[in-house]
């Protein structure tokens, strides 16, 4: 008897996963649950804490570590092949079995499974509110809405870059400049760097230090301004969709870089541009392969 309810409702979450994914098939991320390890790797926190048990709110549950493919966004099974274990753990649910408290991650406000992603699923389907669990807490400076998809969540960090990177260097004031604009996060750590580099060489047979302000102005009228400049005359951007200039800029110098010490250094940026855009630009892959190696060490840095 007690079976048989637990796959009935099981049926029924499978019917309401499948009615959600057709409601969002023009958005499908509107239907996806969040990776950890995806928002990990945006949000980069600095350090963990062991928070011991707590009482958390189902509906902050919004992500999982390792089971983020198998249940959507509401943790509605996506899949028959999850039945038996759902199914064991309704049962248990039905039969007022206390089972052990389940494990989180907490970040920005928000929490992911790292191990109870059935008895999460379960308790969502059977309209419980609460949830004894063991939780982790990771340190962000952002705060998560549960709304929130992985692109709504990059978008909302590279804002904040943005705004603090505006703030800091004035760089609005001195440039007019106010679209410098990246498509992923990190970026604005990178310009900065660059603005630093090009005051170092500014510096070189200076007895005078070159305020910041007056290397940033310098190295956008001669560095960025004419990069940025060959992109849009080559209309290089066009082999690079969903990239911003910004983008193309930092890539092209990385590329730069690699070209001058393989030919010598006064190896020209056009011909280095129009290079990186024949050879990451016509292919999806190839352009992928490139990000990959550029970023690697930062990406697949060991965690904490």
């Amino acid at each position: 008897m007690f079976t048989i309810r637990a796959a009935e409702d099981f049926s029924k979450a499978r019917g309401r996963a499948i009615l959600s994914r057709i409601q969002h098939f023009m958005n499908t991320d509107k239907d996806k649950l969040l990776s950890f390890n995806d928002v990990k790797e945006i949000l980069k926190p600095k350090n963990q804490t062991y928070k011991g048990m707590q009482t958390v709110p189902i509906n902050l549950i919004v992500g999982s570590e390792g089971r983020y493919r198998d249940f959507n966004k509401y943790f509605l099974p996506k899949s028959d092949h999850l039945k038996s274990r759902w199914v064991r753990v309704d049962e248990a649910h039905i039969r007022d079995i206390i089972l052990p408290p389940i494990q989180l991650y907490e970040i920005g406000g928000v929490y992911f499974v790292r191990d109870g992603n059935h008895r999460v699923s379960v308790a969502r389907s059977q309209g419980i509110e609460m949830i004894d669990a063991e939780v982790i807490s990771l340190s962000s400076e952002i705060t998560i809405d549960p709304s929130m998809t992985t692109d709504d969540l990059r978008e909302r960090i590279i804002g904040v870059e943005k705004k603090a990177f505006y703030e800091k260097t004035e760089f609005g004031e001195y440039t007019h400049c106010y679209d410098l604009d990246f498509s992923m996060p990190g970026r604005y750590d990178v310009i900065y760097n660059h603005i630093l580099v090009h005051k170092y060489y500014l510096n070189q047979g200076i007895s005078d230090e070159i305020p910041f302000s007056a290397a940033l102005v310098s190295w956008y009228n001669h560095v960025y301004e004419p990069i940025i400049k060959i992109i849009k005359d080559e209309r290089l951007y066009l082999n690079f969709p969903g990239r911003t200039p910004g983008d193309l800029y930092v890539w092209i110098v990385k590329h730069w870089d690699f070209l001058k010490k393989k030919y010598g250094i006064l190896y020209p940026i056009s011909d280095a541009a129009r290079d990186f855009s024949q050879k990451y630009g016509k292919t999806r892959a190839k352009f992928v392969r490139f990000i990959t190696a550029l970023f690697h060490k930062r990406i697949h840095r060991p965690r904490s």
